[in-house]
């Protein structure tokens, strides 16, 4: 049974979009809508918009849009009646009683179950004799049984099917665990063969913000390759959304800030010496789910990354992503040691806090960065410096901050600070035109022929597919045109097979005298197809703007007829059945048949 409409509409009074996506996203008003950077696709000219009018978002460069339900669903990786849950509990309301499909919950449950599991059966190998070696690897890297315990850590026996064994006792299917990524399925012999993903390693277990186990990191005890092996992306895990020890660090966060490491086990090493607010990106590199997830609980994020080469690249990039979204960055610079394990051990927590203490800020580790590069004592050194130095400043958003350190640099080169922000506003300039060219692509990839992957017959429909999308975009927002349409279109005679899908949930509701408002159709679509439905809202909004201002018919009952005569007779040539070859009487009465005159 599907969730009631009350419910829904509740949870639409309380969940305000603008409130709700703001924790995520940075907003800025542009009239009646709000713009922001999309947290569903890489960007750097806004292209994501909130309608608070509609309760609704949709991004015009990846198409992504919908409901409040289907954000938390695509933001947070959560089925339908989990988002529904998830909203419910954070404003303030009881889920209904009546039965609901929860299949999809049900799975995702038992794979936090069969990981939470195994969690314990590699923590309590590692406390056993067969764990001995790897225990005293951990002691070794001095890690107190204090910290291991914290954390849960364990240790994967050298065997192929230590683990599988266990969960066979404990009721686990073969299927739940491969999909849960604990096992594999050779492919070397005719029968099916299933053994352990993780032998002989290190465990530590990747618990989400909610104190869920989602995946493992499994850690050689040498210097063997691969030195890690992670669990692959599941139902329950996506490494490009995660954040290791955040279920810890969101309740120790300092003067709001976090401190954001290369590793788990430089993470690990933080907490025992007292930084119980350091986490670590999940994955090869930082992404911007991961940022935007860290953004919820700090204003301001202390990079501890490794001071080799890739370690500085990766805080580059870092610094980028996170100056998207409006965090506070600081760079750690280590001396001594080439991480925060190493610096810890060798010089203590003390020396880690006065390193803490003098970090430089964003802007301050990149003008020490590009001054590097460049001999200052030559002219040419100068000028190659102050061109890197302007691009730095170029991307300050505050005059004050582009004013002081114009100061700077003005008193270092012996360069008048006026030349220098009058270069500096050129390439404001630029890069602003730059934007709006961006801009208008983003544009255009709104216009119909974008996004056809969900709706494939749409390219090889044109014609139709556009009739259909006006005559949808006007019952999504006029739905009381539909008591005059009901006997002139049906879903069968829609030609593209998503757009037939959504009209016979609009039918099906409309004929009930239901709402049809995104949140009562968002359990009926994917999140992906949810966009589709909130683009045709869009649009038809669009029209109805168009027709107040006395153009054409768009936004009218009258262009519905004229709609669905489109769909008529592309229909019929799709049939094969050609207009121009009909009888007038047979072309009329198929007509009236249709009651479309």
């Amino acid at each position: 049974m599907p969730i009631p409409d009350s419910f829904l509409s509740d949870l639409r009074d309380r969940a305000d979009v603008e409130s709700l996506i703001s924790s995520y996203v940075t907003l800025k008003r542009r009239g009646k809508t709000l713009t922001g950077l999309c947290p569903f696709h890489s960007e750097k000219t806004p292209s994501f918009t909130v309608y608070p009018d509609s309760n609704s978002f949709y991004c015009f460069g990846c198409g992504a849009g919908g409901d409040v339900i289907t954000f938390v669903r695509r933001v947070e990786n959560l089925d339908y009646v989990e988002a529904v849950k998830s909203l419910a509990q954070r404003y303030g309301l009881n889920m209904p009683e009546d039965g609901y499909d929860d299949t999809l919950s049900k799975k995702r449950g038992r794979l936090m179950a069969a990981n939470r599991e195994a969690a314990g059966f590699f923590h309590h190998t590692l406390m056993s004799e067969h764990g001995k070696p790897a225990l005293d690897y951990l002691l070794g890297r001095g890690l107190s049984m204090a910290t291991v315990k914290r954390f849960g850590l364990g240790y994967a026996p050298n065997d192929w099917s230590g683990l599988l064994e266990h969960m066979r006792q404990k009721g686990y299917s073969q299927s739940e665990l491969l999909e849960a990524n604990l096992v594999r399925k050779s492919s070397k012999s005719e029968r099916e063969t299933y053994y352990d993903n993780f032998r002989n390693r290190v465990m530590v277990p990747i618990i989400d913000p909610r104190g869920n186990v989602i995946a493992f990191g499994g850690r050689v005890l040498d210097d063997s390759k691969p030195k890690y092996i992670n669990t692959s992306d599941t139902l329950i895990y996506k490494k490009s959304q995660g954040v290791f020890a955040l279920n810890f660090a969101k309740n120790d966060i300092k003067d709001g800030r976090l401190i954001l490491a290369e590793g788990y086990m430089d993470v690990i090493a933080l907490h025992q010496a007292g930084f119980l607010n350091a986490v670590a990106g999940l994955g090869t590199a930082l992404t911007r789910e991961q940022t935007r997830l860290l953004s919820r609980y700090a204003d301001e994020v202390v990079l501890a990354y490794d001071s080799d080469e890739a370690g500085q690249a990766a805080a580059q990039k870092a610094i980028g992503l996170f100056g998207e979204i409006g965090v506070k960055v600081r760079v750690l610079k280590f001396e001594g040691g080439k991480d925060p394990d190493e610096i810890i051990r060798k010089y203590g927590a003390e020396r880690f806090q006065r390193l803490i203490d003098g970090a430089a800020n964003d802007t301050e580790y990149k003008l020490l960065n590009e001054r590097g590069k460049y001999d200052l004592t030559t002219d040419d050194g100068k000028v190659s410096f102050m061109r890197a130095a302007i691009a730095v400043l170029a991307s300050l958003d505050s005059a004050v901050e582009r004013d002081i350190y114009a100061s700077r640099l003005s008193d270092e080169v012996s360069v008048g600070k006026d030349a220098i922000l009058i270069q500096v506003n050129e390439l404001r300039s630029k890069r602003r035109k730059q934007q709006e060219r961006e801009r208008s692509r983003f544009t255009a990839k709104s216009l119909p022929g974008f996004g056809e992957g969900l709706n494939p017959e749409k390219k090889r429909n044109l014609r139709a597919a556009a009739a259909e999308e006006k005559l949808l975009s006007n019952l999504l927002n006029n739905p009381g045109f539909y008591p005059k349409l009901a006997d002139k279109v049906k879903a069968e005679n829609f030609v593209t097979e998503l757009n037939r899908r959504i009209y016979e949930v609009l039918e099906k509701r409309l004929s009930e005298n239901r709402g049809v408002e995104l949140e009562f159709l968002s359990g009926s679509f994917s999140p992906e197809e949810m966009g589709a439905v909130n683009k045709l809202l869009v649009s038809g909004s669009a029209f109805g703007k168009a027709a107040s201002q006395g153009l054409a018919n768009q936004g009218s009952l009258e262009e519905c007829i004229d709609c669905i005569n489109i769909m008529f007779k592309e229909k019929l040539k799709k049939e094969k059945v050609s207009p121009s070859e009909m009888s007038d009487e047979e072309f009329l009465r198929r007509i009236r048949d249709k009651n479309l005159l």
